[in-house]
């Protein structure tokens, strides 16, 4: 059963980025917005135009997707999660293996995962 959904609108994003906690690994950055009364997570990914071309963006954001699935499982639900790519990492360094390594700093650091 998947219990992730994905942010789609602007407001949502807005919301997650101006009250969410923010955390941040050498590559991504992430807000986490913590909510009781649900057991879904929420996630947005967003990747600035600044950053690159659209198929290098969207090669990023399939990597940070395939990593969270991979946490999906490890992590408590009711949690709106946003990942922002940082504007001055390099694009040579989006790689699976940096995105996770990233991506477990930031969960440890914000302590959602399940004990």
């Amino acid at each position: 059963m998947k219990k992730t959904k994905m942010l789609k609108k602007n407001y949502e994003f807005r919301n997650v980025l101006s009250k969410g906690t923010y955390y941040s690994g050498k590559y991504i950055e992430a807000f986490i917005q913590k909510q009781k009364q649900q057991n879904v997570n929420f996630l947005g990914i967003a990747v600035s135009v600044k950053v690159a071309k659209a198929v290098k963006r969207n090669h990023i954001k399939r990597l940070i997707k395939e990593n969270y699935r991979s946490y999906e499982e490890k992590i408590n639900g009711g949690n709106r999660i946003v990942f922002l790519w940082k504007k001055k990492a390099q694009i040579q360094h989006a790689t699976y293996q940096n995105i996770k390594k990233d991506m477990q700093i930031i969960f440890d650091k914000a302590n959602i995962n399940k004990e």
